[in-house]
């Protein structure tokens, strides 16, 4: 599935299913929402805190995937393509930073 079809399978679905899409400041807390939920597995499960028993069972990959939901609802709601945007964004890094990580002696 490309950007363009992810953008397109949730606007479908958030029209036929999910009645609307809830307002871009109330999904923007839900982004935070769902980002915090891949924080606290990812700093229980690969960081320096124990993980509780509870969120053991707790899918990283899908946690990851309400992010990109919600993100995608965000993208459709302010008339953003994702598929020309991250293009711009991976062609200022490549121009920007063509060099800036391998002469970067922190990290050698």
């Amino acid at each position: 599935m490309t950007l363009d079809d992810a953008q397109h399978t949730v606007d479908d679905w958030i029209k036929t299913v999910g009645v609307r899409y809830f307002n871009e400041l109330t999904n923007m807390a839900m982004l935070t929402e769902e980002v915090g939920e891949v924080a606290r597995i990812i700093a229980r499960r690969y960081g320096e805190q124990s993980e509780k028993e509870s969120d053991k069972a707790k899918d990283l990959g899908d946690e990851m995937a309400d992010v990109l939901w919600v993100l995608l609802c965000l993208a459709n709601q302010t008339g953003i393509n994702l598929t020309d945007a991250f293009q711009r964004n991976l062609d200022k890094k490549n121009s920007r930073d063509a060099t800036r990580h391998l002469n970067n002696e922190k990290l050698k």
